[in-house]
């Protein structure tokens, strides 16, 4: 069973930035496609930035233009998270692009990320 594994994050005050990478114990289907997602107090669970294997991006509306996400090697990803706001306070999740695909349900721990104003 591939296992995720997630670290960066933490406290930073509106205007900072932070990283954060997710490794993957083992090999991901490559249809998986990575992702990063964060969930807020209350809130669902949102999708916030995929990357293909062959390096295809997308972001959030919210993001755009602030958070950039890499893919080092099939079983790293990172996302580099600039300019940052208070409403990007949530608990960040590592997960995979298209988790209902077959072998495609990975997730890792999560990592809070609090911006302070």
């Amino acid at each position: 069973q591939v296992q995720l594994v997630q670290s960066g994050g933490g406290s930073v005050q509106a205007g900072g930035s932070l990283k954060l990478s997710c490794v993957a114990s083992g090999g991901i289907r490559s249809n998986c496609g990575m992702a990063w997602y964060r969930q807020a107090p209350g809130k669902e669970r949102e999708l916030v930035s995929t990357i293909t294997s062959d390096g295809k991006t997308t972001y959030a509306d919210s993001v755009k233009g602030r958070f950039t996400i890499s893919r080092d090697n099939p079983q790293e990803v990172g996302l580099q998270m600039n300019s940052l706001k208070t409403e990007d306070t949530a608990v960040y999740y590592c997960g995979t692009a298209n988790p209902t695909f077959f072998g495609c349900s990975l997730w890792g721990q999560g990592t809070q990320v609090t911006v302070s104003s």
